[in-house]
């Protein structure tokens, strides 16, 4: 179980690393995906693997969840995680930590309705730090945290996505059934 004393040491030991060592940071990371049942998937990744769906409204098995779901728990996560991290490492001491994350939504885009364009018209977060600190020692740890929030940082700044499509040849296919 991680506590505040494990958080800080493997904190100051990364960063020690990364600063001697920049490549150690430096990798890509992959994350597998397979629709295995109408709209389920399954999501591996490393020795974690778990469903990701939409709900029966939308024609899905509702067998997980949906991918903004997922989205948004990857940013109060995210977020969490940081926050109690920051507190190890400024030796703040929390409590509890809760983070609610909203989405405004208008379905519309989804379906090409009226031009609208897919995706959330705005998110917003409330964090609910218990501490026995005080209001500025746990402010610091919020700002701090948000500072180097990977996920923040990527929803806050577009990065750059690239496409690679295979589509086996049909030829081959029946080749390869032979």
């Amino acid at each position: 179980m991680s506590d505040p004393d494990s958080l800080k040491t493997a904190y100051e030991r990364n960063r020690k690393v990364l600063s001697l060592k920049p490549g150690k940071g430096q990798y890509t990371t992959t994350t597998h995906v397979r629709l295995k049942d109408g709209t389920t998937c399954e999501v591996e990744h490393k020795h974690w693997k778990f469903l990701a769906d939409v709900g029966k409204t939308q024609g899905g098995n509702d067998a997980g969840p949906g991918p903004s779901v997922l989205e948004r728990a990857a940013l109060g996560s995210c977020l969490a995680i940081g926050y109690v991290t920051f507190a190890a490492v400024l030796d703040v001491p929390i409590d509890d930590v809760q983070v609610d994350v909203e989405a405004d939504v208008d379905a519309r885009g989804t379906f090409g309705i009226d031009g609208v364009e897919p995706g959330y018209k705005g998110v917003r977060y409330r964090v609910r730090i218990e501490s026995p600190a005080s209001e500025e020692a746990v402010q610091e740890v919020i700002e701090q945290a948000d500072a180097h929030s990977p996920v923040l940082h990527n929803l806050r700044n577009p990065v750059p996505i690239e496409r690679d499509v295979t589509i086996p040849d049909s030829e081959q296919k029946t080749s390869e059934a032979s």
